[in-house]
């Protein structure tokens, strides 16, 4: 339990840098902007490997019993949270993780009529899923503490890109859209269309899907199918 943590609180310090920004502009102005992504990104992923490490080395210690019904969250939420996921990444959004704003149009806004941060929301529902499934400490910590994290970064997001874009242009982006998922299309003010997030995105997510059905069990040591 104290290498994991350890390993959740260097996660933690590791999110900080970009989110203060005196720190992340002083290494920005030392480093340079392609050197200071390329080295964060290293970082990042050392340190969210260690973390997977150490939440497999970490004892079972159970806080509530498993009850095999709860598979069934991950089962039938992964699949939108890996859609999410991949049209996010792969779509152009100015007010959020993806492509830049080359090419997005307010007016045809894509996988963003869902939400403005589809990526996040795709990692936010993985973590939340899994939290039902793993009544002990080391799953408490590891997903409570993404579940968390994921929950605060499309608001900080918000944030920042309306301080970058400027109130006019941030209204104009935002107007078809909502942080929340499916909000804007519940309230009338844009809807959903599978054509415009673009059918390959939705089959791109889907056989994430179903790849890690195929890899849950020989990497995680678990049949999610398996009742």
């Amino acid at each position: 339990m104290t290498q994991l943590l350890a390993a959740i609180t260097v996660f933690l310090a590791t999110h900080l840098i970009p989110a203060y920004r005196p720190l992340r502009n002083r290494l920005v102005a030392m480093l340079g902007e392609k050197v200071y992504l390329i080295a964060y990104s290293g970082l990042s992923l050392a340190v969210t490997v260690w973390l997977g490490y150490a939440f497999f080395a970490t004892p079972y210690v159970e806080l509530w019993p498993y009850a095999p019904w709860t598979r069934w969250f991950p089962i039938l939420i992964m699949p939108l949270a890996c859609i999410l996921l991949v049209a996010g990444i792969t779509s152009p959004n100015p007010m959020s993780l993806g492509w830049g704003s080359k090419g997005f149009s307010p007016s045809t806004p894509g996988i963003v009529a869902v939400s403005r941060h589809p990526a996040i929301w795709g990692l936010i529902l993985w973590s939340a899923s899994h939290l039902p499934t793993n009544g002990d400490a080391a799953g408490l910590l590891l997903f409570g503490l993404l579940t968390l994290l994921g929950l605060s970064g499309p608001y900080s997001l918000d944030h920042k890109r309306r301080q970058r874009l400027g109130e006019a242009r941030w209204s104009e982006l935002a107007a078809q859209t909502s942080t929340v998922p499916f909000v804007a299309a519940l309230v009338g003010r844009t809807r959903i269309s599978p054509a415009e997030i673009g059918w390959s995105r939705i089959l791109g997510g889907l056989a994430l899907y179903v790849a890690f059905l195929w890899l849950h069990e020989p990497v995680i040591g678990l049949d999610p199918l398996a009742f």
